[in-house]
């Protein structure tokens, strides 16, 4: 049977979602503290740090300007850790997926509920920078609150991007050529820390088609009060993303595992 057929997809996903909530609300508030700390340190480190040595960017005073970003740049790391670390865990040394296997689930359910989960994570991690962000006067208006559908949408896509790596991975140490080569640039070319304006055309064409770009374009806008220009079709792009890795990574899990 072909791997990479259809995905087969049912609520029998939400038991296995249950579980992993459970097994991490023992360890919840480390976790999220773990997911905070990076896009924090990067928030007010850079935003009063440069912010002080700046003039506005973008029109936006600079600690604003990368609080949009820091949301993005902390949705796609909870989502991706948890995509990558918690999920290869689960499916490798553990053995929690062969064992939820035995019970009338499909692989389909299983990697539909990790990807559910881990956007979940992702976007409770972007809620938190966003409360934080309103609490320091960051948040200029109500519509600020639309980024909280965006953040748990861009969380799909970069789980669904994980659980490709995942699938393929032979081992944890894999996982540190997805950083490098994928992660890290897109962090530093998505107009998290600066405009892409401000990059050379042939970068700007690459950011172009990277889902944190698209992310942060629909985010930072909505922090100012501002409606974002072409949101459809930022939308559109992410779900095509996650839609498409999903299917990609349920055709290489089944692959592996359905042998």
């Amino acid at each position: 049977m072909n791997p990479f057929r259809p995905p087969s997809l049912s609520l029998r996903f939400i038991p296995v979602w249950r579980r992993n909530f459970l097994v991490w609300r023992k360890l919840a508030i480390p976790s999220i503290l773990g997911n905070l700390a990076d896009p924090m340190i990067y928030m007010l480190g850079f935003g009063y740090g440069l912010g002080s040595l700046l003039p506005e960017v973008g029109g936006l005073p600079y600690i604003t300007f990368i609080a949009a970003g820091a949301v993005c740049f902390s949705t796609m790391n909870a989502a991706t850790f948890e995509a990558l670390y918690s999920a290869f865990a689960r499916m490798q040394v553990q053995k929690t997926w062969d064992a939820i296997l035995n019970a009338p689930l499909a692989l389909d359910d299983v990697l539909l509920a990790e990807l559910v989960w881990a956007a979940a994570k992702a976007a409770l991690s972007g809620a938190a920078i966003l409360a934080v962000a309103a609490a320091l006067g960051l948040v200029a208006s109500p519509l600020a609150l639309w980024v909280l559908p965006l953040v748990f949408l861009a969380g799909l896509t970069f789980a669904a991007l994980g659980l490709v790596v995942t699938a393929l991975a032979p081992s944890y140490d894999f996982f540190m050529y997805y950083f490098t080569l994928f992660i890290t640039p897109m962090a530093l070319l998505s107009g998290v820390f600066f405009p892409v304006e401000q990059l050379p055309a042939a970068l700007r064409a690459v950011s172009a088609v990277l889902p944190l770009s698209h992310a942060v374009q629909v985010a930072r806008p909505l922090f100012s009060g501002e409606v974002p220009q072409a949101a459809a079709l930022h939308i559109v792009v992410l779900a095509g993303y996650a839609v498409a890795a999903f299917w990609l990574a349920l055709g290489l899990a089944r692959r592996r595992l359905l042998k």
